[in-house]
């Protein structure tokens, strides 16, 4: 049984839950800026490459004490310090957690010279690739943190891409993925890059396969040149006709695992260099997550922030929106991160859960998402809170646009927490509205209930080391969340039992048996088969 110590059976979470009860349900954001003529100043938070804006969020000092005095308790600062030093942190696999590891200076980390070892290698044959006029296509078949991390990043980062080198990515088993994309590609000018641990991912190695049958169909023969693995199995991937290999250990999960050779297509794209850049931002931020004081620590603060929403206001998801379309993947790589990762029921030592954890992280691009489920945001039932990302500096050369972008980022925060009385929309002519009624139900309609927290996180621009900053800071938010509802955050055993089960399904839908399924089951197989 672990003796550390899970947040609800703390004295701090007792004096939270007293604090939310005669304060925090009501807290209104308009009262709270009134009384506090600093408080931009007291809840903004600098950290390398990022600056947060918290004040328009539910919580005062009291409510930072509290929620700081709950990390104490929960042993956040041990827990930490033991991940990094390379101790069990993944109990249940008996693994260390060191994706911190694969950011580091030389030296500065467990495994330092194996990571290096691998790094060299991996961007001296990026660099061999980028310089390769053979090449004009580079497609990532991957899934899950193979895919998610990878694509993610390339986008955020096409303006400092390779000018001739186009990268793409595959993950989705469905061939309607793969198909029109090899349709587009001509075999002899396209390396795949394969990226599977265990050479076993039923959807990469089914795409895997498929690619190299268009290959061949093509009139390619030269597998080892157009293939290449990141994989820890190399009898397998030679077995395939790779001989080019990276691989990476199995103390880096794979929703963390974008720093190691997983990143090959990233080092494709930006080179070296900026690889190394985005391995810097990300080790500033573990820097500023291993020593920065907990008020301070801004991974810290928005992971208690979480809890705060969580389990004391209820709140089920966090809608996440970045103003920036380079970022229009991130809330699907922030979907696994914090999902997958915290989306437990039962806590280290096996107990069910109490409370809840992971919320449900969703999103899309601003402006994009205003124009769609920002309505429910603004005037819906629930109140989700919001994570805005605004970047200062654009890449492009169109500057007005960029000042519209920003100024819809603004505009956003400022009318989730302003909103609009009644009152107010009876005196404002509605640009359309129905003669037929009435003044005072229009205003309803019209109106805005407002107090909806949000919080704004800002970039200077969006270069490869404040990337890697951005990414880095998610994780450890993530991580603290995990340590005050004493789950393990570094295992997915949620993700077996659909895959163990389609394996048993496969060979049904070509033999028809349906012996000894449930009736639904039955039912849809004979289906598809008609």
């Amino acid at each position: 049984m672990s003796a550390l110590k899970r947040g609800d059976g703390t004295a701090a979470w007792a004096a939270l839950l007293g604090h939310y009860q005669a304060h925090g349900r009501d807290f209104e954001l308009g009262d709270a800026f009134a009384r506090d003529a600093r408080r931009f100043a007291n809840f903004s938070f600098e950290a390398p490459e990022v600056f947060a804006d918290l004040s328009k969020n539910h919580i005062d000092t009291a409510t930072l004490h509290f929620l700081l005095a709950l990390a104490q308790e929960c042993g956040l600062p041990g827990q930490r310090d033991a991940m990094l030093r390379g101790e069990v942190a993944n109990a249940t696999e008996g693994r260390a957690v060191l994706h911190t590891a694969l950011r580091a200076p030389r030296g500065a980390a467990p495994f330092s010279d194996e990571v290096h070892g691998v790094l060299d290698s991996m961007l001296a044959y990026a660099e061999a690739v980028r310089a390769d006029q053979g090449f004009t296509d580079v497609v990532n078949i991957g899934i899950g943190g193979s895919d998610l991390g990878p694509r993610m990043v390339v986008q955020a980062l096409q303006p400092f891409a390779h000018s001739r080198l186009r990268l793409h990515f595959v993950s989705n088993v469905d061939g309607h993925d793969i198909a029109p994309l090899l349709a587009t590609l001509d075999a002899r000018r396209t390396l795949f890059i394969v990226a599977s641990k265990t050479f076993t991912t039923q959807e990469t190695m089914a795409n895997a396969h498929a690619a190299k049958a268009w290959f061949q169909a093509q009139g390619g023969s030269e597998t080892a040149r157009h293939f290449v693995g990141v994989t820890t199995n190399l009898l397998a991937a030679a077995t395939f006709g790779i001989s080019t290999t990276f691989g990476f250990w199995d103390w880096v999960g794979g929703r963390y695992s974008l720093w190691s050779a997983i990143g090959l297509p990233i080092a494709i794209a930006v080179g070296a260099p900026g690889f190394q850049d985005l391995l810097a931002g990300a080790h500033a931020m573990d820097q500023h997550f291993a020593h920065t004081p907990l008020a301070q620590n801004l991974p810290v603060v928005l992971g208690l922030l979480d809890v705060w929403y969580r389990n004391f206001h209820g709140r089920t998801s966090r809608s996440v929106a970045p103003y920036h379309e380079g970022l229009r993947r991130l809330p699907a790589y922030l979907q696994q991160l914090e999902m997958e990762s915290n989306g437990k029921s039962v806590d280290r030592d096996g107990q069910p859960l109490p409370f809840g954890t992971s919320p449900v992280v969703w999103g899309e691009p601003g402006t994009n998402g205003q124009h769609a489920y920002f309505q429910m945001l603004h005037q819906g039932t629930d109140v989700i809170p919001v994570e805005f990302i605004a970047v200062k500096k654009p890449a492009h050369t169109l500057p007005e646009q960029h000042q519209m972008l920003l100024a819809n980022c603004l505009a956003q925060s400022q009318a989730l927490m302003l909103g609009k009385t009644a009152q107010q929309a009876a005196t404002e002519k509605a640009p359309t509205a129905s003669p037929d009624i009435p003044a005072e139900v229009l205003a309803r309609h019209r109106s805005f209930p407002g107090n909806r927290p949000s919080t704004t996180l800002m970039l200077d621009a969006l270069t490869p080391r404040a990337l890697g900053a951005l990414v880095a800071m998610y994780e450890h938010r993530v991580f603290t969340s995990g340590v005050v509802w004493g789950i393990n955050s570094f295992d997915q055993w949620g993700v077996e039992l659909g895959k163990a089960l389609a394996g048993q399904l496969l060979p049904r839908l070509a033999s028809g048996d349906t012996t000894g399924l449930d009736a639904s089951t039955a039912g849809l197989l004979s289906r598809l088969r008609r």
